[in-house]
């Protein structure tokens, strides 16, 4: 009897160690997403292509260390998307579906709407949304929550150690909708990989993807892959790839990211950084090769003290903060 209420059985690699989504969505995934952008030949030009019998390799593989959380997404068009997705998945529901991107061709309150039909028709379980700008995000959440709709459950979009323009006003709005965060870019497109890599490649005939062919990496690429490389010395491997998805989820809650690659030694590496935590020293270090900005009213007022457990106003702007209140008594006492 005591073994049926016994510890459950350890999964085969970290990746096996579900965790619930978010806030708003009870469903138990993998800590990483698969992304299925590499899978076939479609975006061959920049991702590399892979065929069936690859393609298998991957996906079992990702099976096997215990992931079950993969991104299948096609082109988004509501229904017809839904139709197709359910027939080719060979399944009765979807676990997640994302508005790829919002192209302010339909009101909040439609989109809403028709998102939260196709939940109530059983075929699709969570809400998900991509690419759009937070206000949009926040108001389509305020307009279902006060309507008993269907909210947005989960966020994905472009984020990485070098472009933290995601830490300005979405991961903010995650956290206060209770959002989980799917960051993809992560690895900064391929481009984050230590020179040693970057030669091997380049014997081997390879250049650096990107959406318009290959590219040497830019300056604050080489700055960057070279500081995640000591991070990862730090750490004991020399996986610069470990070390940028171990930023990332070091900087929220409920961070799930959205790993591609075509081949298993890569996925393997990807896993890897599911084992590795970042000293808050590593984390001021990794941010310190490229100053970001905040912007306003942030970097004015400071971030929320809850969060941060720092001063509500931020130390830069005391400064200011005293020469405005300075100027306004000197007006106060100028017009009495």
């Amino acid at each position: 009897m005591s073994e049926a209420f016994g510890p459950a059985p350890e999964p085969p690699t970290e990746l096996g160690r579900l965790r619930v989504l978010s806030k708003t969505a009870g469903i138990r995934v993998s800590p990483l997403i698969l992304g299925g952008m590499s899978i076939g030949d479609a975006w061959s030009g920049f991702m590399g292509s892979m065929d069936k019998e690859q393609a298998f390799e991957l996906l079992d593989a990702f099976y096997q260390a215990g992931g079950n959380f993969i991104d299948t997404a096609n082109n988004y068009y509501l229904h017809v998307s839904v139709r197709d997705s359910l027939r080719k998945l060979q399944t009765d529901w979807i676990d997640i579906l994302y508005v790829h991107w919002w192209d302010y061709m339909s009101s909040i309150e439609e989109v809403m709407d028709s998102l939260h039909i196709l939940v109530q028709q059983g075929k699709v379980l969570y809400l998900g949304v991509s690419d759009t700008p937070a206000w949009v995000v926040s108001a389509a959440n305020y307009y279902a929550t006060s309507h008993g709709k269907t909210p947005f459950s989960i966020y994905q979009g472009k984020w990485n150690v070098l472009n933290r323009d995601f830490e300005r006003d979405i991961i903010p709005m995650a956290r206060h909708f209770g959002m989980a965060l799917a960051p993809w870019d992560v690895m900064g497109g391929g481009r984050f990989q230590s020179k040693k890599a970057v030669e091997e490649r380049k014997k081997k005939g390879e250049g650096l993807r990107t959406f318009f062919g290959t590219s040497e990496q830019t300056d604050m690429e080489v700055k960057i892959s070279e500081a995640l490389l000591k991070v990862a010395e730090e750490h004991g491997t020399e996986s610069v790839t470990a070390i940028a998805i171990a930023y990332v989820r070091s900087k929220a809650k409920h961070v799930f990211p959205l790993v591609g690659g075509r081949k298993i030694e890569h996925l393997k590496q990807n896993i890897e950084a599911l084992s590795i935590k970042l000293t808050p020293e590593q984390i001021k270090y990794l941010e310190s090769i490229v100053p970001f900005d905040v912007g306003f009213p942030t970097n004015f007022i400071g971030d929320d003290p809850a969060v941060t457990k720092k001063l509500h106003f931020s130390p830069k702007c005391l400064p200011r903060l005293a020469s405005k209140i300075s100027q306004i008594n000197s007006f106060s006492m100028f017009i009495m």
